[in-house]
């Protein structure tokens, strides 16, 4: 009996929204059609002020991205040099080392042949 009533009202609801769209459908033929590219994006209205803004008239993108990317080559460039003399100044002191460690070795030895 549940069962019944349930599907007595999909039945009724559905064939309602059918009815109302074929009833709305000439209302929505009737209505004139709007032009897009009439209504022009808050995006586009941005970018054009701040075209005619004084600094930016004469704005060119490939200049700046030149620009852009030889600050990054000179900053790669400084990184690269100062990594350079850290690793340096490592291997000296790894060399130092190495001669210190050479050099107590032999006195050792001749130490120890004096005895």
């Amino acid at each position: 009996m549940l069962e019944l009533i349930v599907t007595t009202f999909f039945i009724g609801s559905f064939l309602g929204m059918v009815i109302f769209v074929f009833q709305k459908i000439p209302i929505l033929r009737a209505l004139p059609e709007i032009e897009i590219n009439k209504k022009e994006r808050l995006l586009s209205r941005l970018k054009r002020k701040l075209l005619n803004f004084k600094p930016f008239k004469n704005f060119s993108y490939e200049i700046f991205l030149q620009k852009f990317l030889m600050k990054i080559r000179i900053i790669t460039l400084k990184t690269d040099h100062k990594t350079f003399n850290w690793l340096n100044k490592l291997r000296e002191k790894t060399q130092k080392k190495k001669i210190v460690k050479e050099d107590s070795y032999w006195e050792e030895i001749k130490k120890e042949i004096k005895k």
